[in-house]
């Protein structure tokens, strides 16, 4: 990862909103968040919060209008209270997905645990993240792609290298907090968005709750 991402307790999600014109050098994003509140199956809410948001965007080393970097920051937690807060698991996966020359505004999760975003038959977008952030980002028009922030090394069973794509932790509370993440985009000749979005799963030993928080699309040129 080319920026910082720390994870800690105080769990995750909600997302980023904010508009910018034209990717040009050092770009500054303010983007002001969201909260959301949620009730589960046994009477546990659960808020997920996205806080102190922001995007910077410039050209990358392409030098050409196909070509841009942005950099993004911002803090996600989530909040359990209620009949499973102190028993139950979090876990959670912010991410941001990007497109060229599509409206990504309504693009919504899916089951589908491919790294493509896929638009149907009525025009609705959904998407299911499985790549880590970190590396660039290829886009034709028409196309949009979902990153996640976290790629989490540690040995499995076997002692084989494995990754996890999110942070699990016991509740009541988790957060992530990411400081200047930076993705490259090439390839996509006309306009770009992105869009910050949450995963997060509450498990108990009675039910398992899901909410995913989208923010607002901002443009990055």
């Amino acid at each position: 990862m080319f920026g910082k991402i720390l994870g800690a307790a105080l769990a995750a999600t909600a997302f980023g909103i904010g508009q910018t014109g034209v990717a040009t050098a050092d770009t500054f994003v303010p983007l002001p968040g969201g909260t959301i509140t949620r009730e589960l199956a046994d009477g546990t809410t659960i808020t997920v919060r996205l806080e102190q948001e922001s995007a910077r965007i410039n050209g990358s080393m392409g030098g050409t209008p196909m070509h841009r970097n942005v950099w993004v920051t911002a803090r996600a937690s989530v909040d359990l209270a209620g009949p499973s807060a102190s028993t139950a698991t979090i876990k959670i996966s912010p991410g941001y997905i990007v497109g060229c020359q599509v409206d990504i505004a309504g693009i919504t999760e899916s089951a589908d645990e491919t790294a493509t975003a896929s638009q149907g038959g009525g025009g609705a977008w959904s998407v299911a993240p499985a790549q880590a952030l970190g590396t660039g980002i290829t886009l034709g028009p028409g196309k949009a792609l979902a990153r996640l922030m976290l790629d989490l090394e540690k040995p499995d069973d076997y002692g084989q290298e494995s990754h996890k794509r999110y942070n699990k932790v016991p509740g009541p509370r988790t957060s992530v907090t990411w400081i200047d993440e930076t993705f490259a985009v090439d390839g996509c000749g006309g306009y770009a968005q992105a869009r910050a979005f949450v995963a997060a799963e509450v498990d108990t030993t009675n039910f398992i709750g899901n909410v995913m928080l989208w923010g607002q699309p901002f443009s990055i040129g």
